[in-house]
């Protein structure tokens, strides 16, 4: 009702030099807006009471591109959690700031001369935040530096974060899930997400699955096979029995459904802290480089010019990568990319992001709060009036066509690639935490109309695939008003 209010008190003092009649008139405007529209539709309510879930658990804004004037409007001005769909008011307020394409780039330094294939001193990598630094790119790199004449490492490789000023974390700490790769935590040298990935290939003639590791990690064990079962594929990561408590020892106590055919299992791993370390030797050696020294933590000494730069890929590709796909750790590399200080910290960013959406979408700082910027954190949240402001704005800006091809469509890939509703003709941003579900994005209606959608759902059982029915029923509503899609 608080928008109902909002709208009421607008019109009451406008209509107050013009008499009663025109207050009267603007009232009942006001009460066939409010029957049209504050009435959460009973397809969507009936989804809701399967899912057992009250119709104010769900906040709601629908309404065509270019307008602020809802179609469809329900606790609007309620601040809700968002989940990942936190990540479109990132990718707005980035594109906007950086543009698309900005890049990261990471500094490549060598701390002393390069004679007959040796460089006498230590390479230095300097991070700065690129999140897209694979084991791909990473190769790359190296290369480059083998090209400009080293063989030989006589010193150390040394690793510099210090472009991120950020308090040591738990990466289980949101969901007692370390393991899991959209847990991993931002670091200014972040090489391949600090995961890695085991595959298993059965080999039904031995009665076992062969195991292997994407990347090699110097100093880390993996058993090569492990026994093949009969039972179904089901919780297969389950039948396994991994232990992954020691870091230079992977364990797999169990067995592996011979009916799951080839698998792949992508693992954060347990030391993030010496990942790097192990990653660059195992790379280093696998160039044909030579290594003196030893990978470990270092600084680059003032006044030292960089021997090259590695750019990142753009970030409108980052953004496709982050929102398609719902990479938490890219979407807080991306924030804190607008930090106006440095060594990066959150606090600016966050400042950085709130004046961009003040001066933009107009949200003032009661209808949002920003944390990470990924959605995955327990204090973020938005209301859906000034999500989908965010949203109408974005659609009048420059940058656009980036922002929509970084999102999932609907039906087809990503996190949307399992919505019915509106298969193939929307780009939506889903998010799912255990009390959130929650989808925003852009309908394309067939008679070429396009309506922004918001809709959040926070309740104790909002993780059950009946409350994803609910919003489901929300897009087919907007398919089949109407009003919507009159010509």
């Amino acid at each position: 009702m608080s928008i109902l209010m909002s709208c009421a008190s607008k019109l009451l003092l406008r209509a107050i030099p013009f008499g009663l009649g025109r207050w009267l008139l603007a009232l009942s405007l006001l009460a066939g807006w409010a029957a049209a529209h504050a009435v959460v539709p009973e397809p969507v309510r009936a989804a809701l009471a399967r899912a057992q879930i009250d119709a104010d658990s769900l906040s709601l804004w629908v309404a065509p591109v270019g307008t602020d004037t809802p179609r469809l409007a329900h606790q609007a001005e309620r601040l809700a959690h968002p989940a990942s769909v936190m990540k479109l008011v990132t990718s707005a307020v980035a594109l906007q700031r950086l543009g698309p394409s900005w890049q990261w780039n990471t500094g490549v330094y060598f701390d002393g001369p390069v004679q007959r294939g040796v460089l006498e001193g230590s390479l230095i990598l300097q991070g700065r935040g690129d999140p897209r630094l694979v084991t791909e790119r990473l190769w790359l790199l190296l290369q480059r530096v083998r090209q400009l004449g080293v063989q030989e490492i006589r010193g150390d490789i040394l690793l510099d974060r210090s472009h991120f000023a950020l308090p040591p974390g738990d990466p289980g700490a949101f969901d007692g899930e370390p393991y899991r790769p959209y847990n991993v935590l931002p670091d200014a040298l972040m090489l391949n997400q600090k995961s890695f990935t085991l595959s298993f290939r059965p080999d039904a003639a031995r009665g076992l699955a062969w195991v292997s590791a994407e990347p090699v990690l110097t100093g880390v064990e993996l058993p090569a096979s492990v026994p093949l079962d009969r039972h179904p594929c089901g919780e297969w990561r389950a039948a396994l029995a991994a232990d992954f408590s020691q870091a230079r020892r992977l364990k797999l106590g169990g067995s592996y459904p011979a009916a799951c055919g080839e698998k792949t299992w992508p693992i954060a791993y347990q030391d993030p802290g010496s990942y790097d370390a192990r990653l660059i030797d195992a790379a280093w050696r696998g160039v044909g480089g030579r290594l003196r020294g030893a990978v470990r933590e270092g600084r680059v000494p003032a006044g030292l010019a960089p021997a090259f730069e590695f750019a990142s890929p753009s970030l409108a590709e980052a953004l496709r990568d982050m929102n398609k796909f719902s990479n938490n750790m890219v979407a807080q590399h991306t924030l804190l990319a607008l930090s106006p200080v440095l060594p990066a910290r959150f606090e600016p960013a966050r400042a950085a992001a709130l004046e961009t959406l003040l001066q933009g979408p107009g949200c003032a700082p009661g209808e949002i709060v920003l944390d990470n910027g990924s959605g995955r954190s327990r204090e973020e949240r938005i209301t859906a009036h000034c999500l989908a402001r965010v949203m109408q704005w974005s659609w009048a800006q420059p940058w656009m066509p980036e922002l929509l091809a970084s999102l999932p469509v609907a039906g087809v890939d990503g996190t949307a690639r399992r919505a019915v509703a509106a298969s193939g003709r929307a780009h939506f941003k889903t998010g799912s935490l255990a009390n959130v579900a929650a989808l925003a994005g852009w309908i394309h209606l067939p008679s070429g109309r396009r309506v922004v959608v918001v809709a959040f759902i926070n309740h104790p059982l909002a993780a059950q695939r009946e409350a994803r029915a609910a919003l489901d029923a929300v897009v087919q509503w907007v398919l089949d008003d109407k009003e919507l899609n009159a010509p």
